[in-house]
């Protein structure tokens, strides 16, 4: 079964019709919410609100572990994640979606790891390839069959929120080699990778970055969420052939 992440524009998932939902319990507090449960196109799916129903959690106080494991004791074999990204890289423009290859992660208070335990041996996982090479070529196989143009490749900056980063952070985050920033990447990629689970993030651009574009002397909000509304519907369209596709 493959699972949705969904992010602040995209708290419910179109066109999946609901069969049930389920309050989680995990050893690692309360998710943001229950799983939804339903199908897309009798293929089965289950969705989760990322910031919670309402819209009510930030992205630094989001429980990552918690969300993670509650779909992995449903057996999910792929997650993808929604997100909104601010743009770095002069031809990623507003209104555009990413399927990143890469991740820096300037997040610095977050809960990070299942292997945090002191009567365990140490375990490193490697993060070469923080996402699934498997799970992005399905993303891209579905934008291409639904008509859908999208970016291969970026570097996502994961950065701690919940405000937006000056300009001068931006002009660090380009030198580093960024290509997209965002504030939900991480550490999603690295707690699925923990338990096994294919992962990959379909990113839609909502705004330019702070000093980039549009956003050279303040992100303008409105344009922002007006932009990132349209990018969602190309999204929506894309997560529907992903689920027609997937055999998992």
């Amino acid at each position: 079964m493959i699972a949705i992440i969904g992010g602040r524009r995209m708290n419910k998932l179109a066109g999946l019709e609901v069969t049930h939902r389920q309050v989680i319990r995990t050893p690692y507090g309360e998710p943001s919410g229950s799983l939804i449960f339903g199908t897309i196109c009798e293929h089965e799916v289950v969705f989760l609100s990322r910031h919670g129903h309402g819209i009510t959690i930030p992205p630094h106080m989001v429980n990552y572990r918690a969300n993670i494991w509650a779909l992995h004791t449903q057996q999910v074999k792929k997650i993808i994640a929604v997100t909104s990204v601010g743009s770095i890289r002069k031809d990623m423009e507003p209104g555009k979606i990413v399927i990143p290859d890469q991740i820096i992660d300037y997040t610095h208070s977050r809960e990070a790891t299942f292997h945090d335990r002191s009567d365990k041996a140490i375990t490193n996982t490697d993060f070469t390839q923080p996402y699934c090479p498997i799970a992005r070529d399905c993303l891209l196989k579905a934008a291409q069959d639904a008509g859908e143009s999208v970016i291969d490749g970026g570097v996502y900056a994961a950065t701690e929120g919940p405000r937006f980063e000056t300009a001068a952070e931006i002009n660090r985050l380009e030198r580093d080699g960024a290509d997209i920033v965002g504030m939900t990447g991480m550490p999603e990629a690295i707690l699925t990778r923990e338990l096994g689970i294919s992962y990959a993030t379909i990113a839609a651009i909502a705004n330019h970055a702070a000093g980039r574009g549009e956003s050279k002397q303040a992100i303008p909000l409105q344009a922002a969420h007006k932009a990132l509304e349209d990018a969602m519907m190309n999204v929506r369209n894309i997560l529907e052939h992903l689920v027609r596709n997937n055999d998992d």
